[in-house]
């Protein structure tokens, strides 16, 4: 073949090539365009943007939380809260506007169920909200991940923090099992640990609607079998629970059950926050046990722990 042809023929491969190219990019945009909004949503950025205008309208956060930061946060929770535990999210209409109390149980052995409940009313409620979840102090001595929880909205656990942050029109979350629910044994999952009293006097103090949060799917994504406490002195944490599949190579991740998040009717209370214990001690026990019929009708109407 002559040079001039073999030119030529080249050429005309070429000119046929980069069409194909061309569809193929456009393919491949299509391809993550349509998977962007499978995981965000058509209105993403019309959410975050309506929590940046907020956060503006108060003049800043004084406890240090970022819009951008959640923003990128919420990107990433996103992929497990659409995909990985595929959430379902039922009554999130009941949470009120303004200043609200999600007082919900508490599993897993690693917080995620907290990360579900805030990608839940970042999503799906209308308008968006960001979850201000009550951390215990130690978590606050971790490097890094204290700084990272301060710019994505999460405060310590004490009454000061809590009352300003209703004051404020927050949406607070609150486990009253403390660590005690998230590290129960697998023997015990759905079986609430007694709940503290603190959140019920907050409410009465600042007069703040208490909404019920049954969640589900978080106690089967560790099977713990019991806590190493000599392990736990060791690392100077609460607890470290004894979890198989944390120790088998490429088995880390959470296993893949489906979320279920269960928002409740709001409740009220009335009385003085300064109560005998006894007396809070009833209000309690009243949310305590919406919970636990929440968790019962939940667990009933489920087909699988993974469908």
């Amino acid at each position: 073949m002559e040079p001039r042809n073999a030119l030529a023929r080249l050429a005309d491969v070429a000119s046929h090539a980069m069409p194909l190219a061309e569809r193929l990019r456009a393919i491949a945009r299509r391809a993550t365009d349509e998977l962007k909004t499978r995981l965000l949503g058509r209105d993403f950025e019309q959410r975050t943007a309506i929590l940046k205008e907020r956060y503006l309208d108060l003049g800043g956060d004084p406890f240090g939380f970022d819009a951008d930061t959640a923003r990128h946060a919420a990107m990433v929770i996103a992929f497990f809260h659409r995909m990985y535990f595929r959430t379902e999210v039922f009554g999130i209409e009941n949470v009120p506007a303004g200043r609200a109390l999600l007082v919900a149980n508490h599993s897993g052995q690693v917080p995620i169920d907290a990360a579900i409940v805030g990608s839940s009313m970042f999503f799906d409620a209308n308008p968006p909200r960001v979850v201000r979840a009550m951390v215990d102090r130690w978590a606050a001595t971790l490097p890094f991940v204290s700084a990272f929880f301060t710019r994505i909205g999460q405060v310590v656990g004490v009454p000061e923090n809590a009352r300003r942050l209703l004051e404020m029109g927050e949406v607070l979350l609150a486990f009253p099992e403390g660590i005690r629910g998230v590290s129960k044994p697998f023997d015990r999952r759905y079986q609430l640990e007694p709940f503290g009293l603190g959140f019920m006097r907050l409410a009465i103090e600042t007069k703040t609607p208490i909404v019920p949060v049954a969640i589900i799917g978080a106690e089967e994504q560790y099977v713990s079998l019991g806590n190493i406490k000599w392990a736990a002195r060791l690392l100077d944490i609460p607890v470290f629970p004894l979890v198989p599949q944390l120790f088998v190579p490429g088995a880390q991740m959470p296993l893949p059950t489906r979320y279920r998040v269960h928002f409740g009717e709001p409740m009220s209370f009335q009385g003085d926050p300064d109560d005998d214990d006894t007396v809070v001690a009833e209000k309690v026990w009243l949310v305590r046990q919406t919970i636990s019929d929440m968790l019962r009708r939940g667990l009933s109407s489920r087909r699988s722990v993974f469908l």
